[in-house]
């Protein structure tokens, strides 16, 4: 036998091979003086329309492309594990691969034209992977092993889908299986080999609009959560997330263990109402600001790169265009040395020649040169611009943080005057209500009292003090580096492009280095 004959493994396997194919298809095709004039004239694969090869402990798919009018391929019950081997037969409608060892969906794109597929009694565990599937009529997945009942939800782009079977998959132990099945595939005629009564499909009907309700739902939020993401992401692009609106004084008082009992000496409820409004505006101006310095910095960066990418594909044109031109006179010098016999000319033409590539060097180095020097006065403006930018931002921001500690200030300074007045009138008996059992722990005497407004200011001061350091490390930092990530950029673009110029001259030398003279030949 020749090598494209049948082979077996130890197990007893083979692969689709020419002899099985030829053999297959005389089997298969007409009998009596029919098939013999068919076998004299030669098999035409490509005019063959079905194909059966089935039970012949087949391993591999293979030797399939020149049966390209296929239109039903029987590959049932062998020990095929790979779905491959299959993208010429794109005229393909029927397709059983029934009864193997297949674990994935795949190699399928090309059969646009499939209305019929069987995968039944393989090692399935997903429904995937068949997208191009458009025709698709017929699908039997049954005794796989497809335990998330959501992958039926991917059937519901095939529109033309009438029969479907996933009789004896894990699945099919699901509570109301059939009644999710024909809920998301109204369409379907046959489910698991029984045909779907009327009232399977009412109740799936009441089903599909609770689901399609739930999907809408779920859509919305989904939607609703990327926005929301997508806008928090910007926030910290600007380094200002979190500061539109009361998150900042709410983490102020958060951690301050005296709160509750300061805010409830009489008058600080509506001093906390003021100082609240007054701190979210402050903090709603370093957000607007941020936002806006963001955008600006971000423009800058988007006309740098821009100004970079066009400086480097202008330098890369004009150097294509000197190596073209010097290619073109490299191969007819080449040639015309080549048929030079005489030692001296040959060498005085070698010499000039090697002068003309030492010239190409200079010529391409100079050229990278220039372009490196062009992007790092590019880069030093940026550098300056961003710098500008950074420190007009942070400058703003400093000064209306400064405002939030005099604000502090202020409220701490009218909380000790109410703590304090509010004590004296305990001492002259002249409060008009009863008061709570912590404010009685603190109006103690004044040293309690200025403590405990002591260590509430000076949890707001920290806080305050934080969002502000947080800020201007983070900016500095982001600034830092992405300067440093632009010249690491450049650095890398210019030793891959001195290496790529070295190369073409080491092989042009290379090239004229070839060329013999001949009383070395």
């Amino acid at each position: 036998m020749d090598k494209m004959s049948m082979w077996y493994d130890r197990m007893g396997h083979c692969v689709i091979n020419e002899e099985m194919l030829r053999k297959a298809v005389e089997e298969q095709g007409p009998q009596g003086r029919a098939g013999r004039i068919a076998k004299e004239g030669g098999i035409q694969y490509d005019e063959v329309i079905q194909l059966r090869l089935e039970y012949k402990k087949i391993l591999q798919i293979d030797h399939l492309w020149e049966f390209t009018s296929l239109t039903k391929l029987q590959l049932n019950n062998n020990s095929i594990e790979k779905i491959q081997g299959l993208e010429k037969l794109t005229n393909l409608l029927w397709l059983d691969l029934s009864f193997n060892k297949i674990k994935m969906i795949e190699g399928l794109e090309a059969l646009v034209k499939l209305q019929t597929l069987s995968l039944s009694n393989n090692q399935i565990p997903a429904i995937e992977k068949m997208d191009t599937l458009e025709h698709l009529e017929i699908l039997s997945l049954g005794e796989n092993v497809i335990s998330q009942i959501d992958n039926v939800i991917y059937l519901r782009r095939f529109k033309n889908l009438r029969s479907l079977n996933l009789a004896r998959n894990p699945i099919c132990q699901e509570t109301n299986y059939k009644i999710f099945v024909v809920a998301y595939l109204p369409d379907l005629v046959y489910l698991d080999f029984r045909l779907v009564d009327e009232q399977t499909r009412e109740r799936a009907l009441t089903e599909i609009n609770v689901m399609t309700d739930n999907e809408l739902k779920e859509k919305r939020a989904m939607e609703a959560q990327k926005i929301t993401e997508q806008e928090l992401q910007l926030h910290k692009d600007a380094f200002v997330e979190y500061l539109n609106g009361p998150q900042l004084f709410d983490s102020m008082f958060a951690d301050d263990a005296e709160e509750s009992r300061l805010a409830s000496l009489p008058g600080v409820p509506k001093l906390l109402e003021t100082y609240q409004t007054e701190l979210v505006a402050l903090c709603m101006q370093i957000f607007e600001t941020g936002l806006i310095q963001h955008a600006e910095r971000k423009n800058e960066g988007d006309s740098f790169f821009t100004c970079c990418r066009e400086a480097v594909s202008d330098n890369q044109q004009r150097a294509a265009q000197i190596v073209t031109d010097f290619e073109e006179s490299r191969r007819q010098v080449m040639a015309e040395m080549q048929k030079i016999t005489d030692p001296e000319l040959l060498e005085a033409q070698r010499d000039n020649y090697s002068e003309k590539i030492s010239q190409l060097s200079d010529t391409l180095m100079t050229l990278e040169l220039q372009l490196v020097d062009q992007l790092e006065d590019v880069f030093k403006e940026f550098e300056r611009n961003i710098s500008d930018m950074v420190g007009a931002f942070i400058e703003n921001v400093q000064g209306i943080f400064a405002q939030c500690r005099e604000l502090e200030k202020h409220y701490h300074e009218k909380l000790q005057e109410i703590a304090l007045a509010t004590l004296e009138k305990m001492a002259r008996n002249e409060l008009e209500e009863d008061m709570p059992e912590d404010m009685h722990l603190l109006l103690v005497d004044k040293d309690t009292v200025v403590k405990a407004v002591s260590a509430s200011h000076d949890t707001h001061q920290l806080k305050i003090d934080n969002r502000e350091d947080e800020l201007m490390t983070r900016i500095n930092s982001w600034m830092s580096a992405m300067m440093k990530s632009v010249q690491d950029e450049e650095v890398t673009r210019n030793r891959k492009r001195i290496s790529e110029i070295r190369n073409y001259l080491e092989y042009v030398r290379n090239q004229l280095d070839e060329i013999i003279l001949p009383e070395q030949q």
